[in-house]
């Protein structure tokens, strides 16, 4: 599977309204499926709503709960990853993102690195996860979902493309007044994003939520990069959508043949 169709779910999420949220995640599978899609990235907390921390405890699942199972028996034939409220054994809570497909859970990945600063209160009300991994599709499509501020940690990410991953599947939920003044968020996500792209050949989809939730002002800007840094599919405006394009392996073999940063690493473990 040298080429592999993906997408960026850009939804816009119902606070606290999983049913309704949900009824959301089901539309938009069905679209992907009809349009070829392998792998579907929905956003951060995409089933809860960005502040869904402080509600943790009404809204917060297992990872045996209905609505991921609903999600995951819609996925045939197709991955998707989004995000939830995860409530784990000793009464712990995560902000996790979890990838379904053909009724089973493949992976889940609970956020490292808590935002805690400007308006994000990650650390007040969730636990940090361990150092994120990856999982493969198969040998050419190593797949990690680092989450919003895990990604504003260059060791996370080199780390991962140290580790054998050729797809970041990055769900966030940003907002234009999240950090303060002096730090423009789609400009900032603009050149962290083509940095790693670039920096490491990988390809990336970034999938962010629109819409406003209590004083934050979602701006959308869901992509799709190459492993050269270029853009291959993005949201034109701040409305819901479905964000499509094709990644191709063979364009990461040329990326870190000609731009060897991986290599010269040297604490790549190769992956047999």
């Amino acid at each position: 599977m040298t080429v592999i169709k993906v997408a960026a779910a850009q939804t816009e999420t119902a606070y606290g309204d999983t049913q309704a949220n949900l009824d959301r995640h089901l539309d938009h599978i069905a679209d992907a499926k009809r349009r070829g899609v392998r792998l579907l990235v929905f956003p951060e907390l995409s089933l809860h709503g960005h502040s869904g921390g402080k509600d943790a405890l009404r809204l917060a699942m297992t990872r045996d709960d209905a609505a991921i199972r609903q999600i995951a028996e819609a996925s045939a034939n197709l991955q998707v990853s989004f995000g939830f409220i995860e409530e784990a054994p000793g009464g712990q809570f995560y902000n996790s993102q979890a990838t379904v497909a053909n009724g089973k859970l493949l992976h889940v990945h609970r956020k490292t690195m808590l935002a805690t600063y400007g308006k994000l209160r990650d650390g007040l009300y969730f636990a940090a996860g361990p150092k994120p991994e990856s999982y493969a599709i198969d040998h050419e499509w190593r797949i990690a979902t680092p989450i919003c501020n895990d990604v504003w940690n260059p060791a996370v990410v080199h780390g991962l493309a140290c580790d054998g991953v050729t797809l970041l599947a990055v769900p966030i939920s940003s907002a234009r007044e999240a950090v303060g003044d002096g730090f423009e968020n789609p400009a900032g996500w603009d050149l962290n994003l083509r940095f790693y792209a670039l920096t490491y050949g990988v390809g990336i989809v970034m999938a962010n939520r629109v819409g406003t939730e209590g004083m934050l002002t979602f701006w959308g800007g869901s992509r799709i990069l190459d492993p050269f840094g270029n853009t291959v599919a993005r949201a034109e405006n701040e409305e819901e959508c479905l964000v499509v394009g094709e990644l191709d392996y063979e364009a990461v073999r040329r990326a870190r043949f000609l731009l060897p940063t991986v290599r010269d690493a040297r604490i790549y473990a190769q992956r047999t």
